[in-house]
C-alpha cells in the first residue's frame, strides 16, 4: 500500500475533533483532512491502484485542457468550500471550467466544481457512495464521477434540472461523453487496464479525439 507523505505529522491524540473553518484552512487542509461542519475528517492512506487511476485521469484531463483550454483540473489536497452544506471537501480531482460562477483562489475553490472525481478505496466507499454523493448533489456539483477499481465500475452522475443526480451510462463502445467537456471520450474499460496508458499514449489519444 502506497502511503502519502504528509508535510506536517500530527498524532491523533494531538488533533482536536472540532475546529473552526479558519483553523482548518490554516492548519489541516494541506494535511489530507476534510472539514464537515466543524468536525475534522482524516483521509486514510491510499492504495497504489487508487493513485494510478487518479494520475491517469488527471493526465487525461490535463491533456484535454492543454488542447482545449476551457478550464483546469486540480488534485487533492486542494479544497472545495461548499457553504451550502457547511463542508470543506478535498475531491481526488476537481474540474473547474472558466465559466464556473464560483470563486477560484490560490488555496480553495469557493463553490462547487463543475466535475468532482472520487476514486473509491475500501476505506472511502461508504463516504464516496453515500455522504459525498448527497453533499455534491445538494451543493450543485454538475457531475460527480465515482470510479471504483474494487468493483471495476464507474458511476457517472449528472445533475438534472430538478437538482437530482442521474446515473449516465457510457455508450455501446464503453465511452462516456459529457457536454461539459466537448469532444472528450472517457473509455471506461480502459480504467481497469493494467498497465494504464502512459502519458505519451494519453496525449496521442486526446489529440485524436479532438482532431
Amino acid at each position: 500500500m502506497a502511503e502519502r507523505v504528509n508535510p506536517i505529522t500530527t498524532s491523533p491524540a494531538d488533533t482536536p475533533e472540532f475546529v473552526s473553518a479558519e483553523e482548518y484552512m490554516a492548519h489541516y487542509a494541506h494535511d489530507f483532512y476534510e472539514w464537515d461542519d466543524g468536525r475534522l475528517v482524516k483521509m486514510a492512506p491510499i492504495h497504489l491502484r487508487h493513485d494510478e487511476i487518479t494520475n491517469f485521469l488527471r493526465s487525461l484531463l490535463d491533456a484535454y485542457f492543454a488542447l482545449r483550454p476551457i478550464g483546469r483540473v486540480i488534485g487533492e489536497p486542494f479544497v472545495m468550500r461548499l457553504d451550502t452544506i457547511k463542508g470543506y471537501r478535498e475531491p481526488d480531482l476537481q474540474v473547474i471550467l472558466h465559466t464556473n460562477p464560483g470563486q477560484f483562489t490560490p488555496t480553495a475553490m469557493i463553490g462547487p466544481a463543475d466535475i468532482c472525481v472520487e476514486v473509491v478505496s475500501p476505506e472511502s466507499a461508504d463516504r464516496d457512495y453515500g455522504k459525498k454523493f448527497l453533499e455534491y448533489e445538494k451543493a450543485g456539483v454538475r457531475e460527480y464521477w465515482i470510479i471504483d477499481p474494487i468493483r471495476k465500475a464507474a458511476r457517472l452522475n449528472r445533475l438534472t434540472a430538478n437538482g437530482i443526480y442521474a446515473d449516465i451510462q457510457p455508450g455501446d463502445d464503453g465511452a462516456y461523453e459529457t457536454p461539459l467537456l466537448p469532444g472528450l471520450k472517457l473509455h471506461v474499460p480502459t480504467l481497469w487496464a493494467e498497465p494504464l496508458p502512459d502519458i505519451v499514449q494519453i496525449v496521442e489519444t486526446v489529440r485524436a479525439m479532438l482532431g
